[in-house]
């Protein structure tokens, strides 16, 4: 789904409230509740993303370290051609090092559309804003189903002064854990560019996450991208060195 995509206590216990009470919550409120889930000071994670091509499908493993909401380093592990190639976000900018030419690359304007590693993925989701609430507006347009779990539907249409990847959204919310299990992705025009959806969860401490999810650009040929977290730690310690280009090098 897409993805990484990070209140105060007043705020959480008035939304416990309101549900306690059969009152649905706002789309606002469903959105902050989702956030929750992903929210942490820092995280360290190990991937596997399956891209299934028409040719069949490769694997590439990765490990990343985050802080915040904007900072963000990942090291490829695995095939051995891409092994140790890095990529580091701050902010909205992004750069990757390659061993292979040992440049640092920034990655911009255009090419934040192409695909990341030939996956699902563009440089353009890596890089959107993980607080959907700061880019769309939001209101709840129904219930339904998916995979028999109860999910709030939310739409979501990018704000006046805002010109996001994609304009519009649906997103199928579990009602039980506050993930978007389904979601699709729009132009301007109404064309369906891209789904997202969460194949498995599972419970990291007092939180749940996604353990699978998949990627699919319905402008590819192919049956997704598929991105398995192999393990993930919230708030560890993780030095100052590895949010800077110099860490990309070393």
């Amino acid at each position: 789904m897409k993805k990484t995509i990070i209140v105060v206590l007043g705020f959480v216990v008035a939304v416990g409230y309101a549900v306690s009470y059969g009152e649905a919550p706002s789309g606002a409120e469903i959105l902050e509740r989702i956030d929750s889930n992903y929210r942490s000071k820092t995280r360290i994670s190990t991937a596997t993303m399956v891209i299934t091509e028409r040719r069949g499908a490769r694997t590439v493993k990765s490990r990343s370290w985050g802080r915040g909401l904007d900072s963000a380093l990942t090291q490829y592990l695995y095939p051995p051609r891409e092994k140790d190639t890095k990529m580091l976000k701050l902010g909205d900018e992004l750069w990757i090092w390659s061993p292979s030419t040992d440049r640092i690359i920034k990655i911009s304007g255009h090419m934040l559309r192409q695909s990341m590693m030939g996956s699902d993925v563009s440089y353009e989701d890596f890089m959107e804003d993980p607080k959907l609430a700061n880019t769309y507006d939001v209101k709840v347009s129904g219930e339904e189903k998916v995979n028999g779990r109860p999910c709030y539907v939310l739409a979501l249409t990018a704000k006046k002064d805002k010109t996001p990847a994609y304009y519009s959204r649906n997103v199928w919310v579990d009602r039980e854990h506050y993930l978007g299990l389904k979601e699709e992705l729009y132009a301007k025009s109404g064309k369906l560019l891209k789904k997202i959806t969460i194949d498995e969860i599972f419970k990291v401490g007092n939180r749940w996450y996604p353990k699978q999810i998949t990627f699919k650009d319905m402008l590819r040929s192919g049956d997704g991208t598929r991105i398995i977290i192999e393990a993930i730690e919230f708030d560890v310690d993780i030095p100052d060195y590895m949010f800077t280009k110099a860490s990309l090098k070393r």
